[in-house]
């Protein structure tokens, strides 16, 4: 009796902590989709069906792109109403941050606008004065307390409900886009913490950004509606097309750079990128850009901060400094991935691990302590960097502007170079000891047990160093008008330098010393600041910074974290060069005891149970018979578990001494035997297959870009054994002199 006519629940499914099978999930859908054609020429209601069908992944991507904007829109206006809060309150409704609390002030000077009466610092409220020493201490203890209390909130939520909502999120991303199943990390439960404690984090005053964890919001949203749609809710393959546009969407929120977001998804996140999938991106990450638009967290109508308009066009000459901050961008990259890896490996040996609230208390009241006395580390790194790429106008009463204003007119609305005065030497000292607590704190912040980006982080020490280097070429130029290197195009009374070009250079460079990214960080850079014409200077300082990182180590951040978290990741990027064999690699080795298989038509159900309860293997080769080795097919476990317990429910007869047939049909049995059980529909009847000769480059590249999960070894067509994802894994490590047990994913 073949009581597998109907299919069965679970079967086709993987476990947690396991890779997919994306040949069978694409064979599948293909089954799927040409099963769907053929029914809608039988009547108008299969063809309805057929259309809504191809309908559906639009419809996804428009509601992935309403919900991540709108979450993304309540995250930025809670965060910049929450980071205000750890300085004082509006009196004329607790709900307005600082900035639109001054707005309805009717009593309020363009000079003087961030004070108003309605807006009161706690000095104020607890002691009724804004003056002298005492005021300064109550706002410095309420600054650090705020600080305190929300980081205590954001790690308590994460180690309660959701662990898998904390750090940024991508290197997980990454791996669940190569084929892996991290059940939770992509569910409601992630999702809603995740949004709550973004919030908190970040206005906590760390180190840390919320774009990077924005892409996991925005990925825990796609999952979450796949399962309104059968056609995503039943196939990992297809799954991960929705994950991968979704990727696009959370940074087009992030950023405001909706193009960015899909170059970003596809050169630093996705794994398998159709170019069906490219449109989804494109669609989803306009809907998302538009929705937050629509909300406008900021109140100025664009959909970032840092919007910039620089009036000077840049000068060949300064395409050297440009390459100076490519450098520093990647020294301080391959510093920080160095030095971050080597404290989150000490935090996962040692005791330190154990107490993530007290690392992240810690952490914080170091931030906050050191931060309060500098007004460019009290203000959030979003303004600051905003405050880093503005061009000084003669309105900006920002201590970067106080340049002493020798002149009368200036020509068509340009200032030209002028001396620096008081408020710019203040402000590069305070810049200074800035950059020096944000290179050492966001190495401890990065992979603290609650969501923590590393985009903005990165910018600023890049915005920083970009500043001060953009104002001090500014005053070379303004004293030294007559050198050789400024005459040809500088003269005096010019406009010749744009600090602020430089700090969006250096926010690019560092940026891409961390993460490696290059085409679409150009993009993302240049729709967050809408400076076009400044693409060449961005694109010298991120290939610089490239080749200055790779020069000092291979990998990215994310690749960095997915090796030290022992993700089975198999990197697209990276070339094998060794003169390996598939039989050096394959499982069983010499001395080893032999494979374990099935034959096709001698075992019971009871032998079967036995090797499914002596071996932890996630599948098995189906062969003629033991004698004879010949191939059949290959049969997963799980479906072998599933089917055999579904049996023994429902079909009459079936006991342990019952022959299990994986042949087309199964030979007339004597009177009385127990009735047999047909498996045949469980069966892979194509694994994939390579001779033992077979060079490792090519089974490596097999298993890059057909994503499998094993593949079988043959000689002669007779079985010699197995070589999994975790056996190339392993085996890559051992190549490159690292420990081969470091991928096994704990």
């Amino acid at each position: 009796m073949d009581f597998l006519e109907e299919p069965i629940p679970g079967v086709g499914t993987y476990d947690d902590f396991n890779t997919i099978d994306w040949v069978r999930e694409k064979s599948r859908d293909r089954d799927r989709h040409r099963e769907i054609t053929n029914k809608s020429k039988e009547s108008t209601w299969a063809l309805i069906h057929s259309v809504s069908d191809a309908f559906s992944g639009w419809l996804l991507m428009l509601l992935i792109g309403l919900l991540s904007g709108s979450l993304a829109g309540l995250i930025d206006i809670s965060a910049h109403w929450m980071t205000d809060l750890k300085e004082g309150i509006c009196t004329g409704g607790f709900w307005f941050n600082h900035e639109h609390c001054c707005w309805n002030s009717k009593h309020v000077t363009f000079e003087d606008r961030d004070k108003c009466p309605e807006w009161n610092s706690w000095s104020q409220l607890i002691i009724s004065t804004d003056q002298g020493a005492f005021a300064y201490i109550v706002n410095y203890f309420m600054y650090v307390l705020w600080a305190l209390l929300f980081a205590f909130l954001a790690v308590s939520l994460v180690k309660a409900f959701a662990p898998y909502a904390c750090g940024s999120g991508i290197p997980e991303i990454k791996t669940i886009l190569s084929g892996f199943i991290i059940r939770g990390y992509l569910g409601k439960w992630t999702l809603v913490i995740k949004t709550i404690t973004l919030v908190l984090a970040v206005s906590s005053g760390l180190s840390l950004g919320k774009e990077g964890p924005l892409v996991h919001v925005a990925c825990c949203c796609g999952n979450i509606l796949c399962h309104c749609f059968n056609k995503y809710r039943k196939n990992e393959a297809k799954r991960r097309e929705v994950l991968s546009a979704a990727a696009a969407a959370g940074v087009s929120v992030a950023f405001g750079a909706p193009i960015g977001g899909v170059l970003f998804s596809l050169e630093e996140v996705s794994y398998y990128f159709p170019l069906k999938t490219l449109w989804r991106s494109f669609f989803a990450a306009l809907v998302a850009a538009f929705t937050l638009r629509s909300i406008n967290p900021f109140g100025n109508s664009r959909l970032v901060l840092f919007y910039v308009e620089f009036h000077t066009p840049w000068h060949l000459f300064e395409l050297v400094p440009f390459i100076v901050l490519g450098i520093f961008g990647g020294l301080w990259g391959a510093l920080f991935i160095r030095t971050n890896i080597a404290w989150c490996r000490k935090r996962k040996t040692t005791q330190l691990g154990k107490y993530p609230v007290v690392e992240v208390l810690i952490v914080t009241a170091i931030t906050a302590i050191l931060a309060f006395p500098n007004e460019y580390t009290r203000m959030s790194t979003s303004e600051l960097i905003s405050e880093l790429f503005n061009d000084c106008g003669l309105l900006d009463s920002s201590k970067l502007c106080d340049y002493e204003n020798h002149f009368n007119t200036s020509k068509g609305g340009e200032l030209p170079d002028r001396p620096a005065g008081n408020g710019v030497y203040s402000a590069m000292w305070q810049l200074a000891l800035t950059l020096i607590l944000k290179i050492v704190i966001t190495i401890f912040t990065f992979g603290m047990k609650i969501p923590s980006g590393l985009f903005i982080p990165s910018m600023a020490v890049g915005a920083i160093a970009g500043r001060l280097l953009g104002v001090g070429m500014e005053q070379l130029a303004y004293y030294h008008h007559d050198w050789g290197i400024f005459n040809s195009w500088c003269s005096q009374g010019a406009d010749c330098i744009t600090p602020g070009l430089y700090a969006m250079v250096g926010a690019a460079a560092c940026l891409g010393g961390v993460t490696r990214m290059t085409v679409s960080l150009v993009v993302i850079m240049f729709e967050l600041t809408g400076g076009l014409e400044y693409i060449v200077p961005l694109m010298a300082a991120a290939m610089t910074s490239k080749w200055v990182a790779d020069a000092l180590g291979r990998e990215g951040i994310y690749d960095a974290h997915i090796r030290l978290n022992g993700y089975p990741f198999l990197e697209a990027k990276e070339e094998f060069a060794h003169k390996t064999l598939a039989m050096d690699v394959m499982k069983p080795r010499r001395n080893d005891p032999l494979l374990t298989v099935l034959t096709q038509d001698s075992m019971t159900v009871e032998d079967v149970e036995t090797i499914i309860s002596e071996t932890t293997y996630s599948g098995f080769p189906v062969v003629v018979s033991r004698e004879s080795q010949r191939l059949v097919g290959f049969v997963l476990r799980r479906d072998l578990i599933i089917s055999i317990e579904n049996a023994r429910k429902k079909q009459d007869g079936v006991v342990s001494t019952s022959i299990i047939y994986f042949t087309e049909h199964s030979p007339p049995m004597p009177p009385y035997t127990p009735p047999t059980l047909k498996l045949r529909n469980i069966l892979d009847l194509s694994p994939f297959t390579v001779t033992d000769l077979t060079p490792m480059e090519i089974v490596v590249d097999i298993f890059r870009k057909l994503g499998l999960r094993q593949c079988l070894v043959t000689h002669n067509g007779r079985l010699l054994g197995i070589i999994t994802k975790k056996d190339v894994l392993k085996h890559i490590a051992q190549m490159a002199n690292q420990d081969p047990d470091s991928i096994l994913f704990n």
